[in-house]
């Protein structure tokens, strides 16, 4: 098929090379302008534009696709369908209608659960035993279009968000060539308005542990939120992201150490911080992270 691809983020550069593989044409590639990055602060094309243009490919990065110019152009490149995943504008009702088979979005989530920016790291910080992707036709509400495909994974017990990314990610490259393969035999299924929730897009004030919380509800926040923002406390008045974490035996004072694992304290039960990353550093697992921090039995962590 002669597909537009739309996607920005590391997510989407999996289903970019999927595509291709598949042999089918990419009239073009959407993706978000370049943003200044780095310690210049100059602009760096995002990862989808940097794959596109390694795979000699045709870029645009409009700010908006609200304007008549920007809709014709869209138009004008005659797409069977549009494939789009991640890509962070909202996409007009003329564009939604102008490849012959309209737009199919790759969602990392199991609709109707989970609509909206942050699928994977809600999904995590809620306790989900699965989750999954679903090949969806686009329509005007956010998320809410027919599902053509959807396929569910389990959610380890100590897996992040960075790692379920990367799973998803691949899956929904696997299934929008199976989708697109199929196209003309898939019957879209409408999704049921029960069990809808909305991934709201995560709030950096979200990111400090709260240590009265249950252990289970701190380890899940944790997880979730690696590697970005990071979960994180602060003791002796530095800032320290903790990466990786999993249950264990213990308890005490909230935000105690408990031991040199180390083991810290909740609300009710304890955690165990896996991997953790000083300001300005890289990330260590904890026994190389602890012979530069010592965290002595009995430390209380704000």
């Amino acid at each position: 098929m002669r597909v537009i691809f739309m996607g920005t983020p590391d997510f989407s550069v999996p289903v970019l090379d999927a595509l291709v593989a598949a042999g089918h044409e990419v009239a073009a590639v959407y993706c978000q302008p370049p943003r200044p990055a780095g310690r210049g602060k100059k602009d760096r094309p995002g990862p989808v534009h940097a794959r596109a243009a390694a795979l000699g490919l045709p870029v645009r990065h409009p700010v908006s696709l609200k304007d008549a110019e920007a809709q014709a152009q869209f138009a004008a490149l005659g797409a069977d369908v549009a494939v789009v995943v991640a890509y962070g504008l909202i996409l007009p009702q003329a564009v939604l209608d102008a490849p012959r088979l309209g737009c199919l979005n790759i969602h990392a989530s199991l609709l109707p659960r989970w609509r909206g920016a942050a699928p994977v790291h809600r999904a995590i910080m809620a306790g989900d035993a699965e989750t999954g992707v679903c090949i969806m036709q686009m329509e005007a509400g956010l998320d809410t279009g027919p599902v053509l495909l959807r396929e569910a994974v389990e959610i380890g017990a100590q897996e992040t968000t960075g790692q379920l990314h990367d799973r998803l990610s691949m899956l929904g490259a696997q299934l929008i060539v199976e989708a697109l393969a199929r196209l003309p035999d898939l019957v879209p299924e409408p999704q049921p308005e029960e069990g809808a929730t909305y991934a709201a897009k995560i709030d950096k004030a979200e990111a400090r542990i709260d240590w009265t919380r249950p252990a289970a509800e701190v380890d899940r926040r944790i997880r979730g939120l690696a590697p970005f923002p990071g979960a994180w406390f602060e003791v002796a008045g530095e800032r320290v992201k903790v990466l990786a974490s999993s249950r264990a035996q213990g308890h005490g004072a909230p935000g105690q150490v408990l031991d040199a694992a180390p083991t810290v304290a909740c609300g009710t039960g304890a955690v165990r911080l896996l991997r953790l990353q000083r300001a300005g550093r890289a990330a260590q697992d904890a026994p190389e992270f602890l012979r530069g921090m010592t965290l002595v039995p009995g430390t209380r962590l704000g």
